[in-house]
């Protein structure tokens, strides 16, 4: 059984803002336009590659401060709670502006900073078919940052240290608002309970029995934690299992050994 509450500290950091230089990389890197979308699209799959004895780290590439409920400040300390809960080695904040989230020159090379910092085998991003507009264009910065990581003519720099290329080798995007049919389902029934956790830490924006004095968005009322776990278990039994987490991918998908596969 996966153990969330580990004594997270010890041995793994939450970065603000500027990247610090670190020799650590990463298996999976997830991105998410803001605070939460990780947690709530893909963060049982990122719980069951950590209890795969893999590595993972998060970047949410806005602070979250356009959102109807909570404060920066709120859902700073959410994020880092969540964090702590869901073990990630690193979680980052680029803050490129919530709402705004152009793609421009600079904050491509922020996120390729990322890449090239802890060059993931793969990565997770919002899907390009959304509801939000942050969604969709923090999906398609995410997809090209991943592209021009691996330039060697597109320079960075980290505290005045050029980065070397580097690109990933699998990009999939987690599904959140729309229903897509997924191209994967990942068998998620063993961490699913687990993940719960990091999605509640973010408690300004969700149900809260008692409290009604806040204004009423999508995602805080009632029924919407109910419908991820519906979601989750329409997932789980497309392939037989409790629960699933569905993702699309952005390439085909290659086999080289036939029978580790089917």
């Amino acid at each position: 059984m996966l153990k969330v509450e580990q004594d997270f500290l010890s041995n793994r950091n939450i970065l603000r803002g500027q990247l610090k230089q670190s020799p650590e990389t990463v298996y999976a890197l997830a991105f998410g336009a803001h605070p939460d979308d990780v947690e709530l699209s893909c963060g049982a799959t990122l719980l069951k590659i950590r209890s795969e004895g893999q590595t993972v780290a998060v970047c949410d590439l806005t602070r979250g401060e356009m959102g109807t409920l909570g404060t920066p400040e709120t859902r700073k300390s959410e994020a880092e709670t969540a964090a702590q809960l869901m073990g990630y080695q690193c979680r980052t904040t680029l803050d490129l502006g919530d709402s705004k989230l152009f793609n421009s020159e600079e904050n491509l090379a922020e996120i390729i900073k990322v890449i090239r910092q802890f060059r993931p085998h793969v990565v997770f991003a919002n899907s390009p078919d959304e509801r939000h507009p942050d969604h969709i264009k923090g999906s398609r910065l995410v997809t090209d940052a991943c592209y021009y990581a691996g330039l060697q003519q597109f320079k960075t720099t980290i505290n005045g240290n050029a980065q070397e290329p580097y690109r990933p080798k699998h990009l999939l995007y987690y599904i959140q608002f729309k229903h897509l049919e997924p191209d994967i389902i990942v068998d998620i029934s063993e961490t699913f309970e687990a993940s719960r956790k990091g999605v509640l830490a973010f408690s300004t924006q969700f149900y809260r029995s008692g409290i009604t004095e806040t204004p009423t968005t999508m995602i805080n009322r009632p029924e919407f934690l109910t419908g991820l776990e519906a979601r989750a278990r329409y997932f789980g039994e497309q392939i037989g299992v409790h629960y699933g987490e569905g993702f699309k991918l952005s390439n085909i998908l290659g086999v080289k050994l036939f029978t580790e596969t089917f």
